[in-house]
């Protein structure tokens, strides 16, 4: 089967920067939209562009364990360049310029005995090659090798910080290919994101779906893939705001493009809604927010 490639540094997470910009140059002309509380809508959308990067990042992480660490191949090949070292040739020839600082433990250790429990210890504090600062445990159970279809990998939280976040919650990955399609469904139970700052809560449940839809005749040519992305999140946070997000017409992402170039989120609070548009195709950093019929461009 084809390795996945890495959807690492969230579009999401580019797409906060854009809300903060959108939010503060633009609010004399939010104010004037048919939304009451523009702000709190835009709020909704910030929140959920937090959640999914959080989340994304475990994605990465439990589906990059390395077979060194664990003694075969079990994870999707995600994950260079956030705790382990970047796999571009460049990069393996330099020196390491930040040791490594986790431990990696399994459970058996007997090879394709499974389930199997990999636990990533960060101890009390490890800066990844992302220059994240990580705390505590990401702990994973894995009911067999994620390359094959219908494997399914469970992390839970062992007091596990990113930086100036608390992460909690239920993150399980299943990988539902078929011989024609690549695909995994994601799901984030419980999911609470943390401020250890000032307090401050996220709490997201969601579920995404990964599918390829272009290249799967080409198993050893990645140039040519493209994964669509659905599905929908509920979330909350420490300001009273509750919000759905749901993709309404499928998030299209090319291997050779940086950015999520089509499709579209919905973010709903109330009554009020924002719509995130990602473009026809074009591969750039543009895309367009609208809120009750107002609609502003973004770059990335």
């Amino acid at each position: 089967m084809k390795q996945v490639f890495l959807f690492s540094n969230s579009t999401f997470a580019l797409i906060l920067s854009g809300l903060i910009i959108f939010s503060s140059c633009k609010k004399n002309s939010v104010t004037n939209s048919t939304d009451p509380n523009p702000s709190l809508t835009v709020d909704a959308a910030q929140s959920d562009a937090v959640s999914d990067a959080q989340f994304n990042d475990v994605f990465n992480i439990t589906m990059g364990v390395q077979a060194s660490d664990v003694g075969e191949n079990i994870g999707l090949g995600t994950g260079s360049g956030i705790i382990y070292r970047t796999s571009d040739a460049a990069s393996a020839k330099s020196t390491d310029s930040t040791a490594r600082c986790f431990t990696v433990t399994v459970d058996p250790t007997t090879l394709h005995v499974f389930p199997k429990t990999v636990t990533i210890d960060f101890g009390s504090g490890c800066v990844g090659k992302d220059g994240k600062l990580r705390k505590g445990k990401i702990i994973t159970t894995y009911t067999g090798p994620m390359f094959q279809s219908g494997s399914k990998a469970t992390t839970t939280f062992d007091n596990y910080n990113v930086d100036s976040f608390h992460i909690e919650g239920t993150h399980e990955v299943e990988n539902t290919s078929t011989s024609n399609a690549i695909s995994w469904t994601v799901k984030i139970t419980g999911g609470k994101i943390t401020n250890t700052l000032n307090g401050k809560w996220r709490q997201w449940d969601a579920v995404r779906t990964h599918q390829q839809v272009q290249g799967n005749d080409t198993p050893y040519n990645l140039l040519d893939d493209v994964f669509q992305i659905t599905g929908s999140a509920t979330g909350s946070n420490s300001a009273g705001v509750s919000w759905t997000s749901t993709i309404t017409d499928p998030l299209l992402r090319k291997f050779t493009c940086p950015w999520i170039d089509q499709g579209k989120i919905e973010i709903t609070r109330n009554n009020n809604n924002a719509i995130l548009d990602f473009g026809d195709g074009t591969c750039d950093n543009k895309m367009t927010i609208t809120i009750n019929g107002i609609s502003y461009k973004i770059s990335l």
